[in-house]
């Protein structure tokens, strides 16, 4: 949800500190788009206040469910839109989506999930606070470009229109004669440069006041790990099992049979050593042809749970090598000064790999970005493409066993996938690294 990989500065450049025409445009176009979301909230929040309303009858329990992945839906767009213009994070701890029940009794139960769930009441605060404040942050550039054109028609058909509307005024100006008409339009061609200049500023503020508006707060943060952790905890177990259970079988019909195999082999290769050698020698052939294949199948199967060049050379080098072997174009960057746990290795390379399938199953797209870095305590990937969008924990996707793979380390998986793209999916998994080494930042495509 919510983040790219990096390169949040690069699309800063020119909207800094200075004044950058270019930039201002650019940021004046932004601040229109934001504005326009704000609108779409004030259309929504009327159908939000009707559901809550309608909650104690069948049709607001059938209206929930849409209305709050509308909502949800809005407000990551602007989380994604906060990160991608300004470079600010918003994180986004949602509890995860009950089982899917039938009739009234799954109704219920996706009712106390969105109630107990402290994020979806975050959104729907903000959904009642954007038509208001964060129309205001976002409206005031485009007010000033809009009026700034207008004191500069005054300047040349103010004084027929004050005449035909019986008084006319900008700002503190009466349009009277040509001189006054004259004036509106130098303070509006003083406006232009004006709100230029406001509208990256204006952009930042607004992400600043959506991240504090939409952002969990410490203790939120804290309550929503503990929630879900409890949730997860008897779905990693019983992964953990299925994976115990798929081994098993790999084993027994793989390379155990194999091997059983080539006993037999050899024992009859032994009662025939003394009568006939020739077919001895044939069995011995086959005997050899099964250990291959039980070896190879041994290897398959290791590389399965534990792939070797994760174990030897790290999570870096084990995602270009699965960037490799990707049909898209998968451009890789790690910044990373030491190595996490051997678990947690694992664990990001198998999500990392799992949405990597995805991206070229479904997605539609032809560049993926992998960022791969540590801060703040938290292994960060952040991969993203520039597909169709619409990618949805929630629909059953491989999305769901990566949240229970990353659950078990206490991580968190955040998607941001509006319609028409990009997708970009972030993980955070808590750990501390290994000792720095020297060659630890890489940037492959």
């Amino acid at each position: 949800m919510k983040h790219t990989g990096s390169g949040g500065g690069a699309r800063l450049r020119g909207m800094g500190g200075g004044f950058s025409f270019s930039g201002g445009l650019v940021a004046s176009g932004r601040s229109l788009a934001l504005w326009g979301l704000s609108f779409v909230a004030a259309l929504l929040s009327p159908a939000v206040f009707v559901v809550v309303l309608l909650l104690g009858t069948g049709l607001g329990l059938v209206l929930l469910a849409p209305v709050v992945r509308a909502v949800r839906w809005l407000a990551d767009r602007q989380r994604a839109l906060a990160y991608r213009w300004s470079d600010v994070r918003i994180p986004a701890y949602y509890l995860p989506v009950p089982e899917a029940a039938p009739g009234r009794r799954g109704l219920l139960a996706r009712l106390r999930w969105i109630v107990r769930d402290p994020q979806t009441w975050r959104d729907w605060l903000w959904l009642a606070l954007d038509p208001i404040v964060g129309a205001a942050l976002a409206v005031g550039p485009v007010a000033l470009i809009l009026g700034g054109f207008w004191a500069i028609g005054l300047a040349f058909y103010g004084v027929p229109l004050s005449r035909e509307w019986d008084g006319l005024r900008y700002l503190f100006i009466p349009i009277r004669d040509q001189s006054t008409a004259t004036l509106a339009g130098v303070l509006g061609l003083l406006q232009l440069p004006l709100a230029l200049w406001l509208a990256p500023r204006s952009v930042r503020l607004h992400a600043r006041y959506t991240r504090f508006v939409l952002a969990p707060s410490e203790n939120a943060r804290t309550a929503y790990r503990i929630e879900r952790l409890t949730a997860t905890r008897a779905e990693a177990a019983e992964a953990q099992s299925a994976e115990i259970r798929r081994i098993e079988r790999d084993l027994h019909d793989g390379a155990q049979a194999r091997l059983v195999a080539m006993g037999m082999t050899l024992g009859a290769a032994e009662h025939l050593l003394d009568r006939d050698p020739a077919a001895v020698r044939d069995l011995l052939v086959q005997a050899r042809e099964s250990s291959s294949k039980a070896l190879e199948e041994l290897r398959d199967l290791v590389r399965g749970v534990h792939p070797p060049i994760l174990a030897d050379r790290g999570l870096g080098d084990a995602v270009r090598s699965l960037a490799l072997v990707c049909p898209l174009d998968v451009r890789v960057a790690v910044d990373l000064p030491g190595r996490p746990d051997a678990s947690v290795e694992s664990a990001a390379y198998f999500a990392v790999s799992e949405v990597l399938t995805n991206a070229a199953k479904h997605s539609g797209s032809d560049r993926v970005r992998v960022d791969i870095g540590h801060e703040l305590g938290l292994l960060r990937v952040e991969i993203t493409d520039d597909g169709r969008g619409g990618a949805d924990p929630g629909r059953g996707s491989g999305l769901r066993g990566i949240e229970r793979r990353l659950a078990v380390f206490d991580g968190v998986l955040t998607v941001t996938s509006p319609p028409n793209g990009p997708t970009r999916v972030t993980m955070e998994i808590p750990c501390a690294l290994s000792s720095p080494k020297t060659a630890s930042s890489f940037d492959t495509g």
